[in-house]
C-alpha cells in the first residue's frame, strides 16, 4: 500500500512513514505478540488461559477481555509475520498523530468494545439456540489490534490516496468498510468441524471500527453527542412543521429581501 500525503509535510508507504524512529510502544506491542505466538506452540498452557474464549462469562475469567488482544494468534505461516509489519505500517502514523497516551487509549477502547460485543452475543445465542462456544478467531490477538489501528488510521488520514493491492487507489477513509468487508469474508469461511461461524468476532470487529472512529472523529464525547443529539432535534421538528403544513394547507411565501408586500386592501 502506499498513501499520498497523509499528513502535512509527510509522505508514507503504506503507513510506513519515512523519517524519525519508530516508536518504542508500537515495537514492544509487536515484541509481546511475536514471543506469545510463540509460546502458544512452544508452552499453550500458558498462553491459552489468556485469549478471549466463552469462558470469560462461563466461569468469570474476567481478565480474558483485557489480555486476549496480546497474544498472537494463527498457524505458523508468514502471514502472521505480513500481519505484524501491517500493524507497523499503520501503527507508525497513527501513533505520532496521536501521541503515547491517546494511542493507548484508543487501542483499549476498541479492544474492550470489541470484547464486550463478542461475549453479549456468545451468551445470547448460547442461552437462545444452544451455540456452541465460540473460538472468536476473527477477532484473536494481533487481529483486533490491525482493525483497531487502521480504523484510526483510516478515521486520522480520511483524505490521503490508499494503493490497495499496490494498484488500487482509493482514499483512506474507505479502509474502514475494506476491513469489515474482510471479516465478512473471513466470517462466511468454513469453521473447523463442531465449530459455528464467528458470529460474536464480527460483530466484535464492527464494534470496535465504530467506537474507534467515534473515539476519533469526537462524535462519541459529549460535545459530541450534544450535536448529535441537537441535530437529531432539528431534523424532528422540521418533520413535525412539515406535516402540519400539509394538513393545514398553509403556504409558505418567501420575499425577496428588500421586497414589500402589499394587501388588496392598499391602494
Amino acid at each position: 500500500m502506499y498513501s499520498r500525503n497523509p499528513g502535512p509535510g509527510r509522505v508514507a508507504l503504506g503507513g510506513l512513514g519515512l523519517g524519525g524512529p519508530a516508536p518504542r510502544d508500537l515495537l514492544a506491542l509487536l515484541a509481546v505478540l511475536f514471543a506469545t505466538f510463540a509460546l502458544q506452540f512452544l508452552a499453550p498452557a500458558l498462553v491459552a488461559p489468556l485469549r478471549l474464549t466463552s469462558e470469560a462469562w462461563r466461569s468469570l475469567w474476567l481478565w480474558q477481555p483485557l489480555t486476549y488482544a496480546a497474544v498472537g494468534y494463527g498457524p505458523p505461516s508468514l502471514w502472521f509475520l505480513l500481519e505484524l509489519l501491517m500493524l507497523f505500517w499503520f501503527g507508525r502514523d497513527v501513533y505520532g498523530q496521536l501521541g503515547r497516551r491517546r494511542f493507548w487509549r484508543t487501542l483499549a477502547a476498541g479492544v474492550l468494545a470489541a470484547a464486550a460485543v463478542a461475549l453479549l452475543v456468545d451468551l445470547a445465542g448460547a442461552f437462545l439456540v444452544g451455540r456452541p462456544a465460540t473460538l472468536f478467531s476473527l477477532m484473536q490477538g494481533q487481529r483486533i489490534v490491525l482493525v483497531i489501528v487502521v480504523a484510526a488510521f483510516a478515521t486520522l488520514y480520511r483524505d490521503a490516496t490508499i494503493y490497495l493491492f499496490f494498484i488500487l487507489p482509493l482514499p483512506a477513509r474507505w479502509l474502514l468498510w475494506v476491513e469489515l468487508l474482510i471479516a465478512f469474508i473471513g466470517f462466511l469461511q468454513m469453521p473447523a468441524p463442531g465449530q459455528p461461524r464467528d458470529l460474536p468476532g464480527l460483530l466484535g470487529i464492527c464494534a470496535a471500527v465504530g467506537v474507534t472512529w467515534l473515539a476519533l472523529t469526537g462524535r462519541g464525547s459529549r460535545r459530541g453527542l450534544r450535536d448529535s443529539r441537537l441535530r437529531l432535534e432539528r431534523w424532528w421538528l422540521e418533520r413535525r412543521l412539515h406535516r402540519h403544513r400539509r394538513k393545514s394547507r398553509l403556504r409558505v411565501v418567501r420575499e425577496e429581501p428588500g421586497e414589500v408586500r402589499k394587501g388588496p386592501w392598499v391602494h
